[in-house]
């Protein structure tokens, strides 16, 4: 028989533990809870501490922005006060102040400009330059003295004349004595020293002879152009047609350069830039073709009988004359104020696209002191040699001085030194 109490002893054991186990839990989750609770409260308690750092933060630089500003419109206020109270002379020394500072404001909104801005400027600045001067004709400071003018009548009236002054001059340069011609040593192949006043030789050599003239021709595509009246200030863009393809001689005026027609002429004449003399051509009224013709028909009525162009840069050597067509020519261009300006102008920057060039004269003799030229061009290619035509001041005598076919690079300029010597030796 089994025992009552032994068998309710499990069943009791167990309600116990039943009893004590929820009991327990709630134990466990009473004692967790409050750190929860403290963890969060603590979480609120930084974040509100954060939100009233940075409000107070903000306050005190809104607060220190309204000290300032109030400052300022004090100091403003005291400014206009106390200017009531000043002299004329102290307003006057506060106008001139304020007009200063608005000029460090406009310096420095120039410094803030990009390269490219600068440069597009300048460029524009350059151009209306040239283009002023142009329109209003102004002598040019380097063109010292200006050789009396030729007087032209009508076509036929000027040919007839002009023929019988060259047959003049035939005359004379056969009559030359032999002893001068042995005391001056000119090493050119042809040269011809002239009066340009009354027209009387000085000196000749192989005169009569027609050879090619290189860019010499340049003198006549800007008269024509110039007689054409085109406007100056036009821009023109050179283009594949300018590039020089019987030479293959190079330019540093790329395809795309725009520059006004003022500034091509500058750099045909003083720096003898084919691309440029080309383009002058090719914008002429009619086209290049109507350009050669009009300097054909400007060399005849200029009495230039032994005389031919076939392209306006003289990269041809078709393009021929004898030194006394040259002569002529030169006494002509003289009577062209921005010929004689640009062909003695020593050098000259221009923007060209993206960056500033600078452009020098072919002849060297326009920057010496000792000398005063009104007009110069030089020219060369290999059928032609060395050739240099200036209109020069020597001894208060304007002369004439035509050098052909010169070897070597610098026999040209040394037989110019050596007429300048000759005449001022034989005129003292």
């Amino acid at each position: 028989m089994i025992n009552f109490r032994t068998a309710l002893l499990p069943s009791l054991i167990l309600g116990l533990m039943l009893a004590i186990t929820p009991a327990q839990q709630a134990d466990a989750k009473e004692n967790t809870s409050p750190a929860k609770v403290s963890k969060s409260d603590k979480k609120v308690a930084d974040n509100k501490k954060a939100v009233k750092t940075k409000t107070a933060k903000k306050t005190d630089k809104d607060q220190k922005t309204t000290s300032k500003k109030v400052a300022k419109n004090k100091k403003a206020e005291a400014k206009v006060a106390n200017t009531s109270k000043l002299t004329k002379a102290e307003k006057r020394k506060l106008a001139k102040q304020a007009r200063e500072k608005d000029v460090v404001k406009v310096v420095n909104n120039k410094t803030a400009k990009t390269k490219e801005q600068r440069l597009a400027e300048r460029k524009e600045r350059t151009r209306e330059r040239l283009a002023q001067v142009s329109r209003t004709g102004q002598k040019a400071k380097v063109a010292k003295y200006t050789a009396k003018p030729m007087v032209i009548a009508a076509a036929a009236t000027a040919s007839a004349a002009a023929l019988a002054n060259q047959n003049s001059i035939k005359e004379s340069i056969t009559q030359q004595s032999e002893q001068i011609t042995k005391a001056l040593n000119v090493e050119s192949k042809a040269a011809l020293v002239m009066n340009a006043a009354t027209g009387e030789v000085l000196y000749a050599k192989n005169t009569n002879q027609s050879m090619p003239i290189a860019s010499i021709t340049k003198l006549m595509t800007v008269m024509v152009v110039l007689d054409a009246k085109l406007p100056l200030d036009e821009p023109i863009a050179i283009t594949e047609e300018d590039i020089d393809r019987l030479k293959n001689t190079s330019s540093r005026l790329s395809v795309g350069t725009v520059l006004s027609r003022a500034e091509l002429m500058l750099l045909a004449l003083m720096s003898s830039e084919n691309r440029a003399a080309h383009a002058l051509a090719r914008t002429y009224t009619g086209g290049t073709q109507a350009a050669i013709a009009a300097m054909n028909r400007k060399a005849n009525s200029l009495g230039m009988t032994q005389s031919r162009f076939e392209d306006g840069t003289g990269l041809s050597s078709n393009n021929i004359a004898s030194p006394k067509d040259l002569v002529a020519m030169v006494k002509a261009a003289n009577n062209y104020p921005l010929i004689r300006r640009f062909s003695t102008t020593g050098g000259h920057a221009l923007a060209i696209k993206s960056s500033v060039q600078q452009f020098n004269n072919t002849n060297a003799l326009v920057k010496n002191p000792d000398w005063e030229i009104g007009v110069s061009k030089t020219g060369f290619i290999n059928e032609a040699g060395k050739c240099l035509v200036m209109q020069a001041k020597i001894n208060s005598t304007p002369v004439v001085i035509v050098l052909m076919d010169s070897w070597g690079k610098y026999t040209r300029i040394g037989d110019a030194q050596r007429v300048k010597k000759w005449l001022e030796a034989s005129t003292n």
